[in-house]
């Protein structure tokens, strides 16, 4: 009764205070972030760096889309908005002599199945015999062996093409990426699925839609705790305890009959007018350690609780995580009560002036037409950031340094 009474309290001093926070998200005269994260945030990539983007025939990106339409709304989508950025950037050169990187556009995540999900098994066929393709017909690839190439790869567990953890693990990052620059949605620290030099990016969550939900700035925070989505996935994992580590399935055994709780399995059409009535909302791993509801939470002013330990989260330079989430080890998701209701006012207050900022939103967005300061900018600094390249970029004469027949064996079969 006791943690109620605080949260209680808590609901209460935010609907009366919130005004503070509400104001500055209405005026735009939003609190500056302190060190370097803000100046981060509105860094313009544009002088900085140029990119080449390689054009590949149309079975490699054009041809996958046009025949499922379906690729431009699920999660995985930033690697065709961002093919559709570069190609009308200011930082696109069309001479290769004078580019700093090198784009290769492949739809990797494109190849779904009846339910929208996308199916990882072709993706390496596909990458490989995209980086035979130009390493045959430009001199770019070979010269560096792709140490100045990157490539979006936006599945579950990045490069490591499976869904299922233990058997990407198992796969390892695809051998013929192992120079190039990664840019996925998957981060986890030492893991073998995120290589070192990797840009962490969030997964794509449709602008217009979040847009077309948005409700008056002003409307109470009436919700403590908000969370939609399954607590166990008896499909995949029929024993419990494998999906999100057991951490979803210990909030919903701890937690759904507290009345500071709002979780269910239901995915009301209020969704995302109800994360913008909620104080806290909560973003557990899943299969993997990201989903978009880290994107929605920013988006929306609520504060991310995040529960995925050794998470990697994305433009962790330009976004100051930790003055704006929540943080909870896996292990202590049954203290998750205590620990919302220990955080005091000012701190959430505080919390909500920070995710009130539109740069902080901007950064987690791919919107069509790009703006400044989103995400494609964001990456775009992060590719900028690695400027100049070192010495150990570009092999001497006659110097090979990957292996192009390693892998697993179905993987080197023709795509």
């Amino acid at each position: 009764m006791r943690r109620w009474a605080l949260a209680i309290a808590i609901l209460a001093a935010v609907l009366f205070l919130g005004a503070e926070a509400q104001a500055v998200q209405q005026g735009h005269q939003t609190e500056r972030i302190s060190g370097s994260a803000g100046d981060v945030l509105e860094d313009n990539p544009v002088g900085r760096l140029k990119v080449y983007v390689y054009d590949l025939p149309s079975k490699y990106n054009k041809k996958l889309l046009k025949k499922d339409p379906r690729c431009l709304n699920h999660m995985f989508a930033a690697e065709i908005f961002m093919h559709r950025f570069l190609l009308s950037s200011a930082v696109r050169t069309f001479n290769p002599e004078e580019a700093d990187w090198f784009y290769t556009p492949v739809y990797t995540t494109c190849d779904l199945t009846p339910s929208g999900l996308p199916l990882p098994f072709k993706s390496p066929r596909m990458m490989r015999s995209a980086i035979e393709l130009i390493a045959t017909n430009w001199p770019y690839w070979n010269r560096s062996e792709g140490a100045d190439h990157f490539f979006v790869t936006p599945h579950d567990f990045g490069a490591c093409f499976h869904y299922q953890e233990e058997k990407a693990i198992g796969r390892g990052i695809l051998p013929l990426l192992q120079r190039a620059t990664l840019v996925q949605t998957f981060g986890q620290k030492n893991h073998v699925c995120l290589k070192d030099g990797s840009i962490t990016i969030p997964p794509f969550a449709p602008p217009q839609k979040m847009q077309a939900h948005l409700i008056p700035s002003d409307t109470p925070r009436s919700i403590f705790v908000y969370f939609r989505g399954l607590f166990y996935d008896t499909s995949n994992d029929p024993e419990g305890g494998y999906y999100a580590r057991g951490a979803r399935a210990s909030v919903w055994e701890n937690f759904k009959n507290n009345p500071l709780f709002d979780i269910s399995t239901d995915h009301p059409p209020t969704y995302y007018e109800d994360m913008q009535r909620s104080v806290f909302c909560l973003c557990p791993l899943g299969w993997a350690p990201w989903s978009p509801r880290l994107v929605e939470a920013v988006v929306f002013g609520c504060i991310p609780v995040i529960i995925a330990d050794d998470i990697v989260l994305p433009f962790a330079d330009a976004i100051p995580w930790e003055e704006i989430g929540v943080f909870v080890a896996e292990e202590d998701v049954p203290k998750l009560d205590s620990i919302l209701t220990s955080i005091p006012t000012d701190v959430i207050l505080r919390k909500q002036r920070l995710l009130a900022n539109p740069s902080m939103k901007q950064a987690m967005l791919f919107p069509q037409p790009a703006q400044p300061g989103d995400a494609f900018h964001q990456i775009l600094n992060g590719l900028a950031r690695k400027l100049p390249h070192g010495d150990n970029v570009f092999l001497k004469p006659g110097e090979r340094v990957l292996n192009w027949t390693a892998g697993p064996p179905g993987d080197l079969k023709p795509w």
